[in-house]
């Protein structure tokens, strides 16, 4: 990339003189047609990019729209026919793609290592090389914290707690003790991982809190949406996977494995002992009940809810509650709307037999 940057105030560097189309293309590995010299300085979306910036074509309402976007710069699909006068970039996944130039583009404004003053750091913390603690922020005995990882303002990290290599604690996200975090995984604001599952028994008529004493372990390049969290086992370990993505506002309860490579949308519940396999997809605000599997590309709409000990095959599409394959579900819908009709009708018939009962 040509150019300087400046520091930005929302934590991202400016650009300043941008790059060229085929500079980028190059980058990003892809081909270009059109003006490969022309300057490209931002990334936008279709209906407010400018000529000096770049937007992406991914649906076919996109492309639609693409015709009358001012945009200096499409990024397409392989097989998109584009007019001559477009200057474009073909890639196999242009939101990927895209994505990948707003990191160019943008990208995150470095840190400088070091311990805040005002920060406390317990005995016996192990402190990579490169890493950044922030004000304020409090980190446990024996903890170990991997080669450029950060913890940013008012961050508080327990004691025993591994964190991995390029890991980021955002402003205020609490850690208790004993977690595992691994390298390149990022928890946004205000999450919580460790907290005690919620175990009771009932006694006496009154609730006892049932010990909370096992673990947290997440996994690499796993990502945390802000305010979500995710309970320590009441014994063993409650897991992340590798890869895995949680929205804002997730709760994973105590001993909960969620696999490899799943995407959780916001406010989703998982009570205990739910076991998500790799690659599943689940949609905001649902509930899945203790002990329930969800296995490998099962996908759950939102608002789903998933009764207890149940088990979504794998490849599923799942939808509604309790949920059941999204063809029964949509039928059922279908089925739901006629019933007005279906009661104008009932209501009909009972008068017709009451009049041929009074004839009789």
């Amino acid at each position: 990339m040509r150019g300087s940057h400046e520091s930005c105030g929302d934590g991202r560097g400016a650009i300043i003189n941008g790059m060229r189309v085929r500079e980028l293309a190059e980058w990003l590995g892809a081909t270009y047609e059109g003006d490969g010299e022309k300057e490209l300085s931002a990334v936008a979306p279709l209906e407010s990019a400018g000529a000096g910036d770049v937007a992406f074509v991914g649906t076919r309402k996109a492309a639609a729209a693409a015709e009358s976007s001012a945009a200096g710069c499409l990024i397409v699909p392989v097989e998109w026919p584009s007019p001559s006068y477009r200057t474009v970039i073909r890639a196999g996944e242009p939101r990927t793609a895209f994505a990948r130039a707003m990191n160019r583009f943008y990208p995150t404004m470095e840190l400088k290592p070091g311990v805040h003053p005002t920060a406390v750091v317990g005995k016996d913390v192990e402190v990579g090389a490169m890493v950044y603690i922030g004000p304020h922020a409090v980190v446990g005995e024996a903890t170990r914290i991997g080669v450029a990882a950060a913890i940013h303002a008012g961050c508080v990290v327990g004691k025993r707690v591994s964190l991995g290599e390029g890991s980021v604690l955002h402003a205020n996200v609490t850690v208790y003790d004993n977690v595992d975090i691994g390298r390149g995984s990022v928890l946004h604001s205000g999450c919580v991982i460790g907290a005690d599952g919620f175990g009771y028994v009932m006694e006496n008529e009154r609730w006892h809190k049932f010990p909370q004493v096992g673990r947290v372990e997440i996994a690499d390049f796993v990502e945390i949406g802000a305010n979500s969290c995710v309970d320590r086992a009441a014994l063993g370990v409650t897991s992340i996977g590798e890869g895995t993505k949680l929205d804002n506002m997730v709760h994973v309860g105590h001993n909960c494995h969620i696999g490899k490579h799943v995407v959780v949308a916001a406010q989703t519940g998982f009570s205990g002992g739910v076991v998500v396999e790799d690659y599943a997809v689940i949609g905001g605000q649902g509930g899945i009940g203790d002990k329930a599997r969800i296995e490998t590309r099962a996908v759950l709409g939102s608002g789903c809810g998933v009764l207890p000990s149940k088990i979504v095959r794998s490849g599923q599409t799942v939808w509604g509650t309790p949920a059941r394959p999204l063809k029964q579900h949509l039928e059922q819908l279908a089925n739901m709307a006629h019933v007005p009709e279906m009661r104008k009708e009932l209501v009909e018939i009972k008068r017709r037999l009451a009049e041929l009962e009074r004839q009789d």
